[in-house]
């Protein structure tokens, strides 16, 4: 398998992010394993779009269990409501933010993590099953363009659950 996501650092996000998704569906094409899938679909976001930490975290029981990543160590289980991940879960909907020094509750995985941007991922009842983490290294690095990117990756991830 010779795969490799390649996308130009210089393009516009949004060009950025349809790349992404294109490639993101030829990658995961006829493979069925959800673990192989979200293992490289973290891997594409990291390293065609140069995130800091990227990851996806399951709903277990009353938790969210860390799933495939790449980037730093990441915190292992996050309880419902906690930190910007657990908030997402809780409320059922995307969160940016700008400072995460600045977020009640805020669950410092790695002082790198500047600002992030947190999206559930539902199943075919709607529920939350997944979130997805993205951190940047960087403040203020996440904007409603990265949002409606990023809403193409989760929308394959719903797919193929």
């Amino acid at each position: 398998m010779g795969e490799s996501i390649s996308i130009n650092k210089n393009l516009p996000i949004s060009e950025k992010y349809n790349l992404l998704e294109e490639q993101v569906k030829a990658l995961i094409y006829g493979e069925e394993n959800i673990i192989a899938n979200l293992s490289n679909i973290m891997s594409a976001m990291k390293y065609g779009m140069n995130y800091f930490w990227v990851g996806i975290y399951k709903v277990e029981g009353d938790q969210l269990v860390l799933g495939p990543f790449q980037g730093p160590v990441a915190c292992t289980r996050i309880p419902k409501g906690r930190g910007v991940c657990g908030a997402c879960w809780e409320k059922n909907q995307t969160i940016i933010v700008e400072n995460v020094d600045e977020f009640p509750g805020h669950i410092a995985c790695s002082s790198e993590s500047k600002s992030e941007i947190v999206l559930p991922v539902r199943n075919k009842n709607g529920e939350v099953a997944f979130v997805l983490d993205v951190d940047s290294s960087k403040l203020n690095d996440f904007n409603k363009e990265d949002q409606i990117g990023l809403e193409k990756i989760v929308n394959i991830i719903e797919s193929i659950l």
